[in-house]
């Protein structure tokens, strides 16, 4: 459907927001909040097709006053196009520059009183509002911070078409800016790229130079401190052996003596006798001698 925004053809959808369809449409609707519904930037006055939106909500009745909302006041970010037709809003900044325009002075007088009239009434509940949002969680602030910041953006650049749409001269002049500074910013990428991939390189050298300088004491005394413990080891292989020949040699002597004394009944832990008849002495015949 075709909806008209300060008498600019606009596309647009059911059951999306007037805020939206400006943005995607490139007309001019304010959004310093970025759509939190926190502040009046995006008051718009509907000229046609009222019913055709949804119903004010707690929101826009906290910001906007009885009198507004007789003269067609809304929030474009609070109002969702709810029907098929044909709408036509005007914005707060639209409406007074064809009252200033037209040298409307009873007009403006009526639009000042309107406007202080809704701000002094207003301004305590709207404040009211945020606040119970975001105590009920309905409003997170850094959500909104991030709005913000998206319709301050979307505020510059809009700035920017509108004024290349208004003004074609000044198309040739902001090309020209921007060529002219492509050069410089692509000069200095390049000039910057240079002395990173040479420092890089001086890091990587002084890094393995420092590697290799290192290896060599790491390799000398790990060669020193092999020579003396394989000497120390050598050294003490020797007594360790000799102590060991000698403790079985006495070993072996006292399980001798044990066994012997026992028969070959006993012995000593981890030891066994020869079997008893080896253990005995052997029999000596008898031979008998007789004197005359």
């Amino acid at each position: 459907m075709i909806i008209y925004i300060n008498d600019k053809a606009c596309e647009a959808e059911s059951g999306s927001l007037l805020l939206h369809a400006a943005q995607h449409n490139k007309a001019h609707i304010g959004c310093i909040c970025g759509g939190n519904g926190i502040c009046q930037s995006c008051f718009v006055y509907v000229r046609e097709g009222a019913e055709l939106l949804s119903p004010p909500g707690d929101e826009e009745k906290a910001f906007i006053s009885d009198k507004l909302f007789k003269e067609g006041g809304r929030l474009a970010c609070q109002t969702v196009i709810t029907g098929e037709g044909t709408i036509r809003v005007l914005t707060r900044a639209e409406h007074l520059r064809r009252i200033v325009l037209g040298l409307n002075v009873p007009g403006f007088i009526t639009y000042a009183r309107t406007i202080g009239y809704n701000v002094t009434t207003k301004l305590p509940e709207g404040a009211s509002n945020v606040i119970a949002r975001v105590r009920g969680g309905k409003l997170n602030p850094l959500e909104s911070i991030g709005k913000i910041a998206g319709g301050v953006g979307y505020g510059a650049n809009l700035a920017v078409h509108t004024a290349l749409d208004t003004l074609p001269v000044l198309q040739a002049p902001v090309s020209f800016v921007s060529g002219a500074l492509q050069g410089p910013v692509s000069f200095i990428s390049g000039a910057l790229q240079t002395p990173v991939t040479i420092i890089s390189g001086a890091l990587q050298s002084s890094v393995s130079l420092v590697s290799n300088a290192l290896q060599a004491p790491v390799s000398i005394v790990s060669g020193a401190l092999q020579s003396p413990v394989s000497f120390v080891s050598g050294v003490l292989q020797t007594p360790l052996s000799l102590v060991s020949m000698a403790a079985n040699g006495i070993f072996s002597t006292a399980n001798g003596i044990l066994c012997s004394i026992s028969g070959g009944r006993i012995s000593l832990p981890g030891t066994a006798c020869s079997s008893g008849d080896a253990a005995k002495p052997q029999h000596i015949e008898n031979v008998t001698i007789t004197v005359r």
